[in-house]
């Protein structure tokens, strides 16, 4: 089969199209053909090997899994052993847990996968797992409720993306702070207020104004978002680069430190796979009630330019990656 591998840490110019073998599912996997899949900041981590702490989960000299892609949307084409609840044919969204979407084919654990609404196409629900997971989960940790007041800061990402939409949903009023092209984006989807983190930042607005602040870019001073919450309220951590070493850890740890005792806590998030949430998330979006933001879509065989602008850094929304 066509798939995107590395056989090192590096770069875009470490991945290339290769043909490998086609993986088999064993227990409790199925084998999926993959129909589309969604790029995110992981893979691009996974893909230099930074911050080098994950080594020690996902390979320590190369990937233990060479090709990319986490989040894939496909079907069911054949069952390993003890697999209930999946038939093949079936149409299936899900988060691979090392990677390996960037090709034709890929293996799943079955309990990873959500069935696909006929409602929601391919590269819209490949879009959803990581990024609309999160979103949904740093709601939860700040406990966002309707009439609540939230700021979300890098609000145009994947993340900010599901952010801003699903807190309008929960009947909150939500604020952003994005880039000056992006921020027609972002009020169009529900921002009441959108601010230029050029021009504005976060220390010009008001003390205690907001219920909850979702930082998704990850290099705002700590004391800065903790002024920005009122009495009660709390900020989510959900992004932070680091350093080469251990990333965010540094910055989490402070976090903890001034959360003590404080009435204005900092959460970091680890967000996980929850296939509950993404099984709501497909029911929103064959609704009508959310709509994933896809910046552009390639070909498979066009992959390689596709992580080469998500390590850029600067996607609006998703980067989703179609075999069809």
């Amino acid at each position: 089969m066509d798939a995107w591998t590395q056989t090192r840490y590096g770069g875009v110019d470490e991945v290339r199209l290769s043909r490998i073998d086609v993986p088999q599912p064993k227990t409790g996997e199925v084998l999926l053909r993959i129909r589309a899949t969604g790029l995110n900041a992981a893979d691009r981590h996974l893909m230099t090997g930074e911050p080098l702490l994950l080594r020690a989960a996902f390979g320590w000299r190369r990937p233990r899994q060479p090709v990319r892609g986490i989040d894939v949307a496909g079907s069911v084409l054949a069952l390993g052993p003890d697999v209930p609840d999946v038939s093949v044919g079936d149409e299936v969204v899900g988060e691979l847990a090392f990677g390996g979407g960037l090709a034709e084919y890929a293996v799943i654990a079955a309990e990873r996968l959500v069935p696909r609404p006929a409602a929601v196409g391919p590269a819209l629900a490949a879009a959803l797992p990581i990024a609309g997971g999160t979103a949904w989960q740093a709601l939860d940790r700040a406990r966002v409720a309707s009439g609540h007041r939230v700021l979300v800061v890098g609000a145009s990402g994947g993340v900010g993306t599901f952010a801003v939409q699903l807190a309008v949903l929960r009947g909150a009023e939500v604020h952003a702070v994005c880039s000056e092209r992006n921020r027609a984006l972002v009020g169009s989807i529900g921002a009441r207020t959108t601010y230029d983190r050029a021009a504005t930042p976060l220390d010009a607005l008001p003390a205690g104004t907001f219920d909850a602040v979702l930082d998704l870019a990850g290099d705002s001073p700590l004391r800065t978002l903790r002024r920005l919450v009122r009495d009660g309220g709390s900020a989510v951590l959900i992004a932070g680069e680091g350093g080469r070493l251990v990333g965010p850890i540094p910055r989490i740890a402070r976090a903890s430190l001034l959360s003590v005792r404080s009435r204005r806590p900092l959460h970091p998030l680890s967000a996980k796979a929850r296939p509950d949430i993404l099984r709501e998330l497909l029911s929103l979006v064959a609704g009508g009630r959310l709509t994933p933001v896809i910046e552009r879509t390639w070909p498979l065989v066009e992959a390689g330019e596709a992580l080469a602008h998500l390590a850029a850094g600067h996607t609006v929304g998703k980067v989703v990656v179609t075999r069809e």
